[in-house]
């Protein structure tokens, strides 16, 4: 579009319309000496709507200057604030501290209005990550009052919206998801802008889905899927839903579909903005640890990590598998260190039970469980429930207390069931089964792993299909495979019988085409053969194929 193709109002026009990609070519087609501060502003959205996010960022530092230029108390004060919030997400805490103190300077010499709110709502937010949940309730509660004062739906949603998470982070699970259900409320019946919407949108199945509230959780990602699909190409919000729903999968054991959509989500992000892309990267290495494709999950687990994401624990049971259980042990005690009570704390800390009484460390392990026994009970929140009984019963098992590790690995299996998480539940059955033949009752214990085993089987986690055959006898003999196959060996004989390649059998599997390969050089050593056309004779001649 050249400069004699489009007039100033034309872009107006297109802003007026949120019509983002024709705003954007209209107003970079513009002599910039004709563009007002509310144009650069207006530029800044389209660019950020369009993902070109570092251009949005330096036009909007831009759109600040005009409005001081201008003399605009108001318009500088909110362009401020917006900037001190998105130099925050972008890790650069000076910067956003400069531009916070700007937009506090600027408060001040205007009258109360809506502007202030904004403030309010802006400071509430750096004082929750600085560690002041109180502090940030009361200004939230200030920018809620000033909303429905100056009938700003957008700045009351918000911070009604950031008063769920305060309220989560101090693990008030169900005054905080009612919460951010209320500003949901304000998004579904279409009151609000573009730009909170999405940001709504996404921090709430973010929490959902950290606190597998799988119920909630699909819920809002079905609404959010329908707004993301009218968005314009080249939005990152698309990216962001689709990690999202990566999750989900992941935690109802679709693991072929997660994976589906977190390598798309990566691959839409990634060239946008490589941060966003570490979410979707860390549910490919959950995926891949799951399935025991070792080297995919560390490399996902790995780029996760230098696009500023914690890989744990996820990576330290990488290390596990790969034997190195006292570097993974150290990875999560470092993991732990500074780490706020939340979510990703329980999982660190059932990861440091679980590696502990694998280590034959029951001091450590009993000091994990512990802290996380006493967050479950503090918080009432099922998710950290579920976890504290795993570990308490695990700790029980380890150390012989066989009556303790019965009920808790009991109870454990019915909490993880009404999360309705099936590999969760496979786990906590597979630790229950154990315990039950450690108590005498073989009878129940093959009951329980067999029951895991079949969990553990349709769902492809590989590394654990072969610990669960194990226990329940001399190798896959026991699971009813012939040959001493594992349940996965034998799906794989099955694939090769049927004439698939390495790589259309990684594909179906969701493993890596290496792991096709140690499956059948395993194979063919347990069987006796040594080609694809000795194990499909095999295959045939034991009812495999």
């Amino acid at each position: 579009m050249t400069k004699q193709a489009v007039t100033i109002e034309q872009a107006r026009d297109a802003l007026a319309g949120q019509a983002w990609p024709d705003a954007y070519g209209a107003l970079r087609a513009l002599d910039p000496s004709e563009l007002t501060a509310a144009d650069l502003e207006g530029l800044a959205d389209a660019a950020w709507w369009l993902s070109h996010l570092r251009e949005s960022l330096d036009v909007r530092h831009q759109a600040y200057a005009a409005y001081v230029a201008e003399g605009d108390e108001r318009g500088a004060g909110a362009v401020a604030a917006r900037l001190a919030i998105e130099h925050f997400i972008r890790d650069e805490p000076a910067v956003g501290g400069g531009f916070l103190a700007r937009a506090q300077q600027h408060a001040a010499r205007i009258p109360r209005g809506r502007e202030v709110g904004y403030m309010a709502l802006s400071e509430a937010t750096v004082q929750r990550f600085s560690g002041d949940p109180e502090g940030s309730l009361e200004g939230l509660g200030e920018a809620v009052a000033i909303g429905r004062e100056f009938a700003d739906p957008d700045l009351v949603a918000m911070a009604v919206h950031t008063e769920g998470l305060v309220l989560l982070d101090l693990g008030r699970a169900d005054e905080g998801l009612a919460k951010m259900d209320e500003a949901m409320a304000a998004v579904i019946a279409g009151e609000l802008s573009a730009y909170f919407t999405g940001i709504i949108y996404c921090s709430l199945i973010d929490a959902c889905l950290e606190l597998s509230e799988l119920r909630r959780a699909g819920e809002w990602s079905d609404a959010a899927q329908v707004w993301c699909d009218a968005l314009p190409e080249g939005s990152s919000f698309p990216g962001m839903c689709r990690a999202n729903r990566a999750q989900l999968s992941r935690l109802r054991g679709a693991w072929a579909q997660a994976e589906t959509e977190a390598a798309q989500a990566a691959e839409e992000l990634l060239p946008v903005e490589p941060g966003l892309a570490a979410p979707a990267f860390r549910q490919l290495g959950e995926v891949r640890l799951r399935v025991g494709d070792l080297d995919g999950a560390e490399e996902a687990f790995a780029t996760a990590h230098e696009l500023g994401s914690d890989a744990q624990p996820g990576l330290a049971f990488v290390r596990a598998a790969q034997g190195r259980v006292d570097a993974a042990r150290t990875a999560i005690a470092g993991s732990l260190e500074g780490e706020r009570p939340g979510p990703q704390r329980a999982r660190l800390l059932a990861a440091a039970v679980e590696l502990a009484v694998a280590a034959g460390e029951p001091g450590e392990a009993t000091a994990a469980a512990g802290e996380l026994e006493a967050m479950a009970e503090a918080t009432g929140t099922a998710l950290y429930g579920a976890m504290a009984e795993t570990a308490a019963g695990s700790v029980a098992l380890g150390s012989g207390d066989v009556s303790t590790s019965l009920t808790r690995l009991r109870h454990a299996t019915a909490a993880w069931q009404r999360l309705k998480l099936p590999y969760e539940t496979a786990r906590a059955r597979a630790l229950y089964g154990r315990a039950l033949r450690a108590s005498g009752d073989e009878d129940g214990a093959q009951l329980e792993l067999r029951a895991a085993l079949a969990a553990f089987t349709k769902l492809g986690a590989a590394l654990d299909v072969e610990v669960t055959s194990a226990l329940l006898g001399a190798g896959g003999e026991a699971a009813g495979f012939p040959g001493g196959l594992t349940p996965r060996e034998a799906e794989v004989l099955r694939l090769v019988a049927a004439g698939k390649t390495n790589r259309d059998i990684a594909v179906q599997l969701v493993i890596s085409e290496h792991t096709v390969a140690r499956h059948l050089q395993n194979m063919f050593a347990k069987l006796g053969v040594s080609s694809r056309a000795g194990a499909t004779a095999y295959a045939y001649e034991h009812g495999i194929a």
